[in-house]
């Protein structure tokens, strides 16, 4: 079903320029790209096109402040303070925000209004908590002769952190690396994904009107090639933290290890949904339906490998293909819609390209696998049974695509589940606990989700192994990612 009314809320575009030391600004050259509303296929906004000149500034900025200027030397409560500002402002704009992230990206409004905007504000919120508390350890050190020693730990800012994001989850992205990043003494310059630049530069706007001064997060839009490209290789950046493809994900890295850099890197997944014949399923089928069909598929964390019981296969692929058939799919301000529109042509093409690949492998179609008529790049909920060694179960897909596959034995489950380069995360869904807590120590991911699915909490890390990237956002591991430790020897003598 889809639904065509359009009742978009009354939202101001931010200026589409770069933020640069403070200052609103074209850049250097005049290029421009375009930003298109995948529902309507109109123009959003032109916004400027970074090049390797903008980053140069915008990276001269935030070192500027951080060696120079005042907020690495502000007291950290006072930083929190700030931080817990720019929360109150976001809550303020979420309307604001969904409505960009909704316009620019096909995402649900409402979804974002509920749930992506408290969830980018609550990450500014626990960082803020954080500002103040970054302590080291100390040690009684064995005496050298007649000198006594005593050794400590601190842990301080790490200087200018690049932050690249995707398109899929703009706002709360951008928070996961700044907050902890800010909440830690940092500057930043950020390039967000040319599909969905708008939320971030709002969101930046937010920052300096709860007190950020100039130069501490810079923003420069443009190309993954040109101002991506430009940020990940700059001389004089001190870290680069970057969600998006496993292919840029390995030249950062590798750039990185010859230049001794710091990264994080967060790359997709290709997550098992594990149901074990004791699961509940009247309680899991909307979570497993969800873990494939959210933001239609376009999520890194998705569980689009449905890996369940022999035994109880049917009733599963029958729920998801209940789910499937009753999404209403359309406009993404619309109340009534379930599910919005895929982000641009390439990725609706890339999505479509693998369901034909999904058939010519001999995969069984259940339900959907069709583009819907219309101006907007809407795809139908998709569901095939299939195998491991099918192309659509190996390889991240980025839409709303599940492949459901059968095993004997929690054994067969487990090798399955691990049968992939990837390791973002997994859900296992059972009521033994005995079966859940052994099952969780043998997964080769990040994170194991129980009964549920949902976004990452700011309290805990979050992050992968394997072909899902390196390092951890989030908690505590995620501020001190931001930091570096130093070790401090003081010999004295004794009375």
């Amino acid at each position: 079903m889809t639904t065509t009314v359009r009742n978009t809320p009354e939202f101001t575009l931010p200026a589409p320029a770069h933020r640069i030391g403070g200052l609103v600004t074209a850049g250097a050259g005049a290029e421009t790209f375009t930003s298109t509303d995948p529902t309507t296929g109109e123009v959003v906004a032109e916004l400027a096109a970074g090049s390797a000149h903008d980053v140069d500034d915008a990276v001269a900025a935030a070192r500027a402040q951080f060696e120079d200027g005042e907020w690495s030397r502000l007291p950290a409560a006072e930083r929190g303070k700030i931080l817990n500002r720019a929360a109150d402002l976001i809550e303020r704009d979420a309307e604001t925000l969904a409505a960009l992230e909704a316009v620019e990206m096909g995402k649900l409004y409402k979804d974002s209004v509920a749930g992506d905007i408290p969830a980018t504000a609550a990450v500014f919120r626990h960082f803020a908590g954080w500002s103040d508390k970054l302590t080291g350890q100390s040690a009684s050190l064995c005496d050298i002769g007649p000198q006594k020693r005593f050794g400590f730990t601190m842990r301080q800012p790490l200087g200018v952190v690049a932050a690249i994001t995707p398109w899929n989850n703009p706002a709360v992205i951008a928070a996961w690396k700044l907050a902890p990043a800010l909440a830690a003494g940092n500057t930043a310059v950020v390039k967000p994904a040319e599909d969905a630049s708008l939320s971030t530069l709002h969101l930046v706007d937010l920052l300096g009107e709860a007190g950020l001064p100039d130069g501490v997060v810079n923003v420069v839009t443009g190309l993954g090639s040109v101002a991506g490209a430009a940020l990940a290789g700059h001389g004089g950046v001190d870290k680069v933290s970057f969600t998006g493809s496993p292919a840029v994900g390995r030249g950062i890295q590798s750039y990185a290890g010859s230049t001794f850099r710091k990264v994080t890197l967060e790359l997709g997944g290709k997550s098992p949904q594990l149901i074990f014949p004791d699961a509940n399923l009247e309680e899991a089928m909307p979570w497993i339906a969800m873990g494939n069909f959210y933001h239609q598929g376009q999520v890194c964390a998705a569980g689009t490998r449905v890996i369940v019981h022999e035994s109880i296969a049917n009733e599963v692929v029958d729920g998801l293909v209940a789910f499937a058939e009753q999404a209403v799919i359309g406009d993404p301000f619309d109340e009534a819609s379930t599910m919005g529109t895929i982000v641009n042509q390439k990725q609706l093409d890339r999505v479509m390209g693998y369901i034909e690949k999904g058939r010519a492998e001999g995969a069984d179609l259940v339900t959907g696998g069709n583009r819907l008529d219309g101006p907007g790049l809407f795809v139908q909920p998709t569901v095939f049974r299939g195998h491991n060694g099918l192309t659509i179960a190996r390889e991240e897909i980025f839409g709303p695509v599940a492949t459901v596959m059968t095993f004997k034995t929690a054994e067969e489950a487990v090798t399955l589940a691990n049968a992939t380069e990837f390791g973002l995360n997994a859900m296992i869904y059972s009521s033994d606990i005995s079966r859940i807590h052994s099952v969780v120590e043998k997964l080769r991911v990040g994170m194991v989700w129980v009964n549920g699915w949902g976004v990452p909490d700011p309290a805990l890390p979050w992050g992968g192994r394997g072909g899902s990237g390196i390092g951890r956002e989030l908690g505590k591991s995620g501020i001190e990612a931001d930091t570096e430790e130093k070790t401090v020897h003081i010999g004295y003598t004794g009375l």
